[in-house]
């Protein structure tokens, strides 16, 4: 079984590990009905379609 020739450094274990909470920025699509940017397969907040139907009514403020 392979094993080891030299100990890892603390910043090579600790760097590798980094990656685990690395954040990306959110994928944007547009709305089919209104043109707003909305994220994929959520409803647009701004006019209540999903999928091409009504799903929320929009309270006008």
């Amino acid at each position: 079984m392979a094993v080891p020739k030299k100990r890892k450094s603390k910043a090579k274990t600790r760097s590798r590990r980094a990656q685990h909470d690395k954040t990306f920025a959110t994928t944007l699509g547009w709305c089919g009905n209104c043109g707003e940017p909305k994220q994929p397969h959520r409803i647009c907040l701004s006019c209540g379609f999903y999928n091409g139907r009504a799903v929320l009514p929009v309270v006008a403020v």
